[in-house]
């Protein structure tokens, strides 16, 4: 057993390394990581903590300003290039691939266990090659901020729910903050949205009460997340109607909004997002889905064989991984981005689907599908580095 954990922590720490030298070698991409680093660039020049600025004197009011802060400080470190305004993704990357590892221990039935240890590293890797969590590993993006807030909610919220520390449970809240400081009151959905699921089938409404400390730490979440959005007000008026009408409600429900100030809706069909998470977890999707099949066909049950202190957790994780999708289903404007904050759930159930018992073959899929996404992602980065007028990137800005 303790090789395969050694195995398993060098492939872990392998990835994510792998991925941290990829930050530096593709200009900003697209259009959306270099007009967020130079959001980044001018908070750092003018000292502006409190409102980040789409250009000079033109207030971005699209986002909150967590990632903005963390790269703004890594610019004023590190200085201003690719690989300073990608770390802070990387370093959020970093704590959501360490939640994971925590989530699935602590649903082993022996979570201080060698085996506990090797599912939950097992549980890491998975996440660490889906396609979106290998690729928003190193981007100037928000939405890695707003997925560690709500896995940070919710994995506080399994561990206490397992026995874990006290501590989980503030730092539920503090993942609530993290969230509304990162991408607004979207977490407050993609949290509660699984939570009120798992209650209403389970009935664990005292449970989930005695779980946390629901005042005290709701007390918290406003004192850490609200103070921001009263100086953003009153510096830039207008900013919570546009913020939290324009981009919770009518981005979403309205397809054809023209209220976006810093870019053009985006009109899909409806349910697309569920084509989205298969892209977004590939492989892993797919192959929790085989597997999944697999047990059918035999005539065993797909439900997890871990703890359950409380009875249908395994639920729990299952809402948290299609909440976003769920939330999305009738959203027209979206982007295949949404769906990250369930990759980390995904990759905890689909840990507890592998065989336990695998054959010479099994194994050396395992490893396929391990390498698959970096490798794609390297032929790719390499293409690009050397054929850098092909890359679709605005690093002028």
């Amino acid at each position: 057993m303790t090789r395969n954990i050694n195995t398993l922590l060098w492939l872990v720490f392998g990835v994510l390394a792998f991925r941290l030298g990829l930050t530096a070698i593709l200009p900003f991409a697209d259009t959306t990581e270099p007009r967020y680093a130079e959001i980044a660039r001018i908070m750092a020049e003018t000292g502006d903590w409190i409102t980040p600025w789409f250009d000079y004197n033109v207030p971005f009011w699209g986002k909150p300003p967590l990632s903005f802060w963390t790269q703004a400080l890594a610019f004023k470190l590190l200085g201003v290039s690719e690989f300073a305004g990608r770390l802070p993704s990387w370093l959020a990357n970093l704590a959501i691939v360490y939640l994971v590892f925590t989530a699935r221990r602590y649903l082993h039935p022996e979570r201080n266990s060698e085996a506990a240890i090797a599912a939950g590293l097992w549980a890491a890797l998975i996440y660490a090659t889906t396609a979106l969590g290998f690729l928003t590993a190193g981007t100037v993006m928000t939405d890695s901020f707003l997925a560690l807030g709500s896995t940070l909610t919710l994995v506080g919220l399994i561990v206490r729910l397992q026995g874990g520390p006290e501590r989980w449970g503030w730092l539920f809240f503090a993942g609530l903050a993290i969230g509304l400081l990162a991408k607004g009151p979207l977490v407050l959905v993609l949290t509660g949205l699984p939570v009120l699921l798992w209650v209403a089938v389970t009935r664990n409404w005292l449970t989930l009460w005695r779980a946390l400390p629901w005042v005290r730490g709701t007390l918290l979440m406003l004192a850490l997340a609200v103070p921001w959005y009263v100086l953003a007000e009153l510096k830039t008026p207008g900013f919570l109607d546009y913020f939290l009408v324009g981009e919770h409600f009518k981005r979403f429900v309205v397809s054809s909004w023209q209220g976006d100030l810093y870019g053009n809706a985006h009109e899909f069909p409806r349910g697309t997002i569920w084509l989205y998470l298969v892209a977004a977890s590939f492989p892993w999707g797919l192959i929790a889905l085989v597997l999944v099949a697999r047990r059918l066909w035999l005539g065993q049950s797909p439900r997890q064989e871990w703890q359950n202190h409380n009875a249908g957790l395994d639920g729990l994780v299952l809402a948290a991984m299609l909440s976003p999708a769920l939330f999305f289903t009738l959203a027209g404007n979206i982007l295949w981005t949404y769906v990250l904050p369930g990759l980390p759930f995904l990759a905890v159930l689909a840990s507890g689907l592998w065989p336990a018992s695998l054959t010479r073959m099994a194994h050396v899929g395992a490893r396929l599908a391990v390498l698959l996404v970096p490798v794609l992602a390297t032929a790719a980065g390499g293409w690009f580095a050397l054929h850098p007028g092909q890359l679709k990137t605005e690093r002028e800005l």
